[in-house]
C-alpha cells in the first residue's frame, strides 16, 4: 500500500500552514480573533469545499447565510471553474437547484429530463442549509467537475466587504514531468489521464498549440477551456506561472456571451 498524502494549505487569517486535517481545529479559535471588523452584525456560514474526486484541492470559506445559491455559485465559477458558461447545480437532500445559463448544455436537460426534483439557486442559504449538512455542487454537465461541501458550522459576525471570505486554502499538490521529474505548469490533454510536462518539455511537443491547458489549483485544472480564474486577487500558489513565456492561451470564457450574462443580471437586478 502506498503511503498516504497529507495535503497541506495556508491560513489566510494568520498566514500559517497547516495540514487539511487540522485546519478546522484551528479555525475554530483563529476565527474570531481576525474578526472582519467594520460590518453590521450578520450570520455567517463556515463551508468547507473539495474536490469530489480531487480531495487534495480544498478551501474553507465564510459566507453570509443570507446570501443566495447563486452567490455561491458564483464565487465557485471564480475561484475554480469558470471556462465557458456551462450550466451548474447545487444539489442538497436530494433536490437540484440549477442556474440556467443558456447554453448549450441545456440540450442535456431538454433531451432527458431532470433527474430529481429542481428548484432555482435564488434560494438563500439559511432556507436549505444547517450546521452538519452535506452537500454537492456541479459545474458543467459535459465534461463534469463535482465538489463536496459541508457546513462546518455558524457563527454571529461582522458583514464582510466581500460576498464570500476565504478562510483557508490549499496549497498546489506537487506534480513533476513526466519527461524530467522537475515540476510539471502544463497537461497535455490529449491522453486520460492528462500527462504533466514542464515548460520545457511541453513547448517541444509536437501538439504543443492545441494541446496542452496551463496545470492549475483547481480540481477542474485541464478539463475543457479551463486555465484558471479570471481576477488575479484569487490566483493563489503559482496560478498562471505557465502562462509566461510567450504563450497566449485562448481562455473560451467569452462563449458566455450575452445570454448568460442576461440570465445573471436579472438574478441581482431581483434583489436576490
Amino acid at each position: 500500500m502506498s503511503p498516504r498524502t497529507v495535503s497541506y494549505g495556508k491560513c489566510f487569517l494568520c498566514g500559517q500552514t497547516f495540514a487539511k486535517n487540522a485546519i478546522v481545529r484551528h479555525l475554530k479559535t483563529c476565527l474570531p480573533a481576525h474578526e472582519s471588523g467594520g460590518g453590521r452584525p450578520a450570520r455567517l456560514l463556515h463551508l468547507q469545499v473539495e474536490g469530489a474526486y480531487a480531495p487534495g484541492y480544498w478551501m474553507h470559506i465564510e459566507i453570509p447565510a443570507a446570501a443566495a445559491l447563486y452567490h455561491l455559485d458564483d464565487f465557485l465559477r471564480a475561484v475554480w471553474l469558470e471556462c465557458c458558461g456551462h450550466l451548474s447545480a447545487f444539489t442538497i437532500k436530494n433536490i437540484r437547484y440549477e442556474l440556467d445559463t443558456g447554453m448549450v448544455d441545456a440540450m442535456w436537460k431538454d433531451f432527458f429530463g431532470p433527474s430529481q426534483p429542481t428548484k432555482s439557486m435564488k434560494n438563500k442559504l439559511y432556507q436549505v442549509l444547517a450546521s452538519g449538512d452535506t452537500f454537492t455542487h456541479e459545474y458543467d454537465f459535459g465534461t463534469t467537475t463535482e465538489l463536496k461541501l459541508k457546513v462546518i458550522g455558524e457563527r454571529e459576525g461582522s458583514l464582510p466587504k466581500e460576498k464570500v471570505r476565504i478562510l483557508a486554502r490549499n496549497y498546489a499538490p506537487a506534480v513533476s514531468c513526466l519527461k524530467c521529474k522537475q515540476p510539471a505548469e502544463w497537461l497535455y490533454t490529449f491522453d486520460m489521464p492528462y500527462q504533466p510536462y514542464c515548460s520545457a518539455h511541453a513547448r517541444r511537443h509536437r501538439e504543443w498549440e492545441d494541446g496542452f491547458l496551463p496545470l492549475v489549483n483547481s480540481p477542474r485544472t485541464g478539463a475543457c477551456g479551463y486555465s484558471g480564474p479570471d481576477d488575479e486577487s484569487l490566483r493563489f500558489d503559482g496560478e498562471g506561472a505557465g502562462l509566461t513565456g510567450g504563450r497566449k492561451t485562448t481562455k473560451q470564457a467569452d462563449g458566455r456571451g450575452p445570454a448568460f450574462r442576461a440570465r445573471r443580471e436579472s438574478l441581482h437586478r431581483s434583489g436576490l
